[in-house]
């Protein structure tokens, strides 16, 4: 029975669709499970030509879950890191450490030695699962506090079939810089052969650790259960009216909740198909699209974007599409027009964040508007409220969304402070304050108006200045720098740092020594493109460094 009142976008709920859907009170291991028996023969993942059957996905989850039991002394509750880029290695380790009742920490293959030690430390995970080409990068943080075991995979070993598809250069087999003890090739670890003990996992139990930046420095960790991870395994295929018949194109990361969940774990609860492309390349995309009849495609509009300018792409090359939607940025009204001319779909278009395991708020393809958040999903309850009073307010009026249901996280790891200050009681319910503005219309319809928190978001990467700000702080002839953004004709916004050198660099060091600086030590979405020297920053009475003036100064230029 529904308890929520009843809310404005009810009177243009989707058809068929429940107000509230009973959401699974097992494990994510357990869906795997099931379609293994229903359907062991059914090809789970398509990767470049090759397949891999459910059965087979099954078993190798189950031998490398014994291997990270037996041999690497995982147990449960113990966090696993799990490094590398879209690949059937990362479907089969995801789902072999919640088979061996770990937790998993999905970290951005972007993510360079110094934004990886983070993740170890405040995870205290010794154990690492890693692509090859990504391993030289772990290799500092091996030792006696840090890594002790790294599995170690090449994604060459899963191509195979032979096939006339065009296999990216990066996908090529290369051996591992060999670190020393405690390092394993994942054949290695398949070809032990060691069944796990009993899958002990409930519901309630945490299954990975997601991290999300924020306002100050260093990211943190959301902690998310198999029950909350569910919700969005499920709910969305709900909304979608999704079945065992679907073939979804994963090229949205992994590590990101949206893909983690809308591209790996909902079709793994379905058993369907998942096209895995390890990086976007819009020319392959049309080509596998087309060769495995891609049913559903999730995405970034910016894929959409490129996927329109190839000169190979034509009316018909999304015939075999039945939805297509995503999220990360705002897709263009002029895009999503040519879209619907073409295919006869609509872009729709969701809100979530890491804290909602992706979608809290979505879209329908029945009645979708454009630029729009959507409604709030199945089971979930959404209000605006006055950031200072909390007082809900009205349609059309702007203040900050604040969400509620299955899916929200349990807090963030080890940081108590962050977690109490993230929920707030309204009319006695808790709800997590997304830091968000936005307004509802008079059909109950969300719309982001801008944020609380400082955020740019490039090419639907979200970029944390505070963090940007404290790694640049390293520097030795940095005495202060502040991050804002930057418009971006391709990225729509991009990094821009503003300046003060120590009195000692000033003429010697230019702005392209700073970025290049940066871009050894930060993930490439991350480190600044533009670089502004300035005599002094900004400052209020209490010194702290004002930001926003800065970014009304950009805003305001030309440029």
């Amino acid at each position: 029975m529904n308890t929520f009142m009843e809310p404005l976008h009810y009177q243009h709920w989707p058809k068929g669709v429940p107000h509230v859907v009973s959401v699974p009170r097992t494990t994510l291991y357990h869906n795997l499970e099931v379609s293994a028996a229903r359907y062991p023969g059914k090809t789970a993942i398509s990767y470049y030509g090759s397949s891999l059957s459910y059965a087979r996905l099954k078993s190798e989850v189950d031998v490398l879950a014994g291997y990270l039991q037996r041999q690497c002394g995982v147990k449960k509750g113990d966090r696993v890191l799990l490094y590398m880029q879209n690949s059937p290695q990362f479907i089969i380790a995801y789902y072999a450490v919640l088979r061996a009742d770990a937790v998993l920490v999905p970290a951005n293959p972007m993510n360079l030695t110094e934004e990886m030690k983070h993740y170890v430390e405040d995870s205290g995970a010794s154990v690492a699962i890693c692509a090859v080409d990504l391993s030289p990068r772990l290799g500092p943080l091996m030792g006696s506090e840090g890594l002790k075991h790294v599995i170690i995979a090449d994604y060459a070993d899963y191509v195979t079939e032979p096939t006339d598809i065009p296999i990216p250069d990066f996908i090529r087999s290369a051996a591992p810089e060999p670190f020393g003890k405690g390092v394993k090739t994942w054949q290695e670890a398949l070809a032990a052969d060691i069944q796990p003990g009993p899958h002990l996992s409930g519901s309630d139990d945490l299954a990975a650790i997601c991290y999300t930046s924020g306002t100050t420095g260093k990211p943190k960790g959301c902690m998310h259960t198999h029950s909350t991870l569910m919700a969005t395994t499920v709910l969305p295929s709900v909304w979608q009216h999704a079945s065992c018949e679907e073939v979804l194109l994963g090229v949205v990361p992994f590590f990101h909740v949206t893909g983690m969940q809308i591209l790996m774990n909902m079709p793994i609860y379905l058993g369907a198909e998942i096209v895995v492309m390890t990086r976007w390349d819009r020319e392959l995309a049309l080509v596998l699209i087309d060769r495995y009849q891609v049913t559903n495609w999730t995405n970034i509009p910016t894929m959409v974007i490129d996927l329109f300018a190839s000169p190979n792409f034509k009316s018909d090359s999304l015939k075999s599409l039945r939805y297509i939607g995503g999220g990360g940025a705002a897709m263009p009204e002029a895009v999503a027009a040519r879209l619907y001319e073409l295919t006869g779909l609509s872009y729709v278009e969701g809100y979530g964040l890491t804290e909602t395991a992706a979608p809290s708020h979505t879209n329908h393809d029945s009645r979708p508007k454009r630029q729009c958040l959507g409604i709030p999903l199945c089971n979930t309850e959404s209000l605006v409220v006055n950031p200072k009073t909390l007082e809900p307010l009205g349609p059309n009026q702007t203040g900050e969304i604040v969400s509620r249901g299955p899916q929200v996280f349990k807090g963030y790891w080890k940081n108590s402070q962050a977690t109490q200050d993230s929920f707030v009681e309204i009319n006695g319910k808790t709800f997590f304050l997304t830091g968000d503005l936005g307004y509802y219309d008079e059909d109950g319809y969300f719309f982001i108006v801008d944020r609380l928190k400082r955020m740019i978001n490039a090419s639907g990467f979200k970029v944390w200045p505070a963090e940007v700000e404290s790694m640049m702080f390293g520097h030795p002839d940095i005495q202060e720098a502040c991050i804002i953004s930057a418009k971006d004709a391709h990225r729509g916004e991009t990094v821009k740092a503003v300046v003060v050198l120590k009195e000692t660099a000033k003429g010697k060091i230019t702005a392209q020594d700073i970025i290049n600086w940066c871009r050894e030590r930060m993930a490439a979405y991350k480190y600044p493109r533009i670089i502004e020297f300035v005599d002094e920053l900004p400052k209020s009475g209490s010194g702290k460094v004002q930001w926003r003036l800065l970014q009304e100064k950009e805003n305001a230029s030309d440029h």
